[in-house]
Protein backbone atom coordinates (compact mmCIF):
# COMPACT_ATOMS: atom_id res chain seq x y z
CA UNK A 1 0.00 0.00 0.00
CA UNK A 2 1.44 3.36 -0.97
CA UNK A 3 1.41 6.38 1.26
CA UNK A 4 0.20 9.81 0.27
CA UNK A 5 2.91 12.44 0.11
CA UNK A 6 2.59 16.20 0.45
CA UNK A 7 3.06 16.72 -3.29
CA UNK A 8 0.04 14.52 -4.06
CA UNK A 9 -2.04 16.42 -1.51
CA UNK A 10 -0.99 19.74 -3.03
CA UNK A 11 -1.78 18.52 -6.56
CA UNK A 12 -5.31 17.44 -5.57
CA UNK A 13 -5.85 20.90 -4.09
CA UNK A 14 -4.60 22.56 -7.28
CA UNK A 15 -6.92 20.45 -9.41
CA UNK A 16 -9.85 21.24 -7.14
CA UNK A 17 -9.09 24.98 -7.29
CA UNK A 18 -8.83 24.85 -11.09
CA UNK A 19 -12.14 23.01 -11.46
CA UNK A 20 -13.85 25.41 -9.06
CA UNK A 21 -12.46 28.46 -10.87
CA UNK A 22 -13.47 27.12 -14.28
CA UNK A 23 -17.05 26.96 -13.03
CA UNK A 24 -16.83 30.46 -11.59
CA UNK A 25 -17.51 29.20 -8.07
CA UNK A 26 -16.29 30.79 -4.88
CA UNK A 27 -15.12 28.63 -2.00
CA UNK A 28 -18.40 29.40 -0.26
CA UNK A 29 -20.38 28.50 -3.37
CA UNK A 30 -18.64 25.15 -3.75
CA UNK A 31 -19.10 24.41 -0.05
CA UNK A 32 -22.83 25.02 -0.44
CA UNK A 33 -23.02 22.85 -3.56
CA UNK A 34 -21.26 19.97 -1.79
CA UNK A 35 -23.28 20.34 1.41
CA UNK A 36 -20.57 21.73 3.70
CA UNK A 37 -21.58 24.30 6.31
CA UNK A 38 -18.32 26.21 5.92
CA UNK A 39 -15.79 26.74 3.16
CA UNK A 40 -12.83 26.38 5.57
CA UNK A 41 -12.24 22.66 4.95
CA UNK A 42 -12.30 23.11 1.17
CA UNK A 43 -9.86 26.00 1.46
CA UNK A 44 -7.51 23.88 3.58
CA UNK A 45 -7.67 21.04 1.04
CA UNK A 46 -7.01 23.44 -1.84
CA UNK A 47 -3.99 24.82 0.01
CA UNK A 48 -2.58 21.37 0.82
CA UNK A 49 -3.08 21.76 4.56
CA UNK A 50 -5.60 18.92 4.91
CA UNK A 51 -6.15 15.60 3.22
CA UNK A 52 -9.40 15.26 1.32
CA UNK A 53 -11.66 12.54 2.69
CA UNK A 54 -12.82 9.75 0.41
CA UNK A 55 -16.31 11.26 0.66
CA UNK A 56 -14.99 14.60 -0.57
CA UNK A 57 -13.07 13.04 -3.48
CA UNK A 58 -16.23 11.24 -4.60
CA UNK A 59 -18.37 14.38 -4.19
CA UNK A 60 -15.92 16.46 -6.23
CA UNK A 61 -15.69 13.80 -8.95
CA UNK A 62 -19.48 13.60 -9.24
CA UNK A 63 -20.06 17.34 -9.09
CA UNK A 64 -17.47 18.20 -11.74
CA UNK A 65 -18.11 15.01 -13.75
CA UNK A 66 -14.49 13.84 -13.69
CA UNK A 67 -13.00 10.46 -12.86
CA UNK A 68 -11.45 10.04 -9.42
CA UNK A 69 -8.26 8.94 -11.18
CA UNK A 70 -8.02 12.37 -12.81
CA UNK A 71 -8.19 13.97 -9.38
CA UNK A 72 -5.80 11.62 -7.63
CA UNK A 73 -3.15 10.65 -10.17
CA UNK A 74 -0.67 12.65 -12.20
CA UNK A 75 0.20 9.85 -14.63
CA UNK A 76 -2.94 10.30 -16.71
Amino acid sequence: MSTVNSEEIRRFGEKLRRLRSQRGLTLKGLAEELGYKSHTYISEVENGKKLPTLKMVLQVARYFDVATDELLKDEL
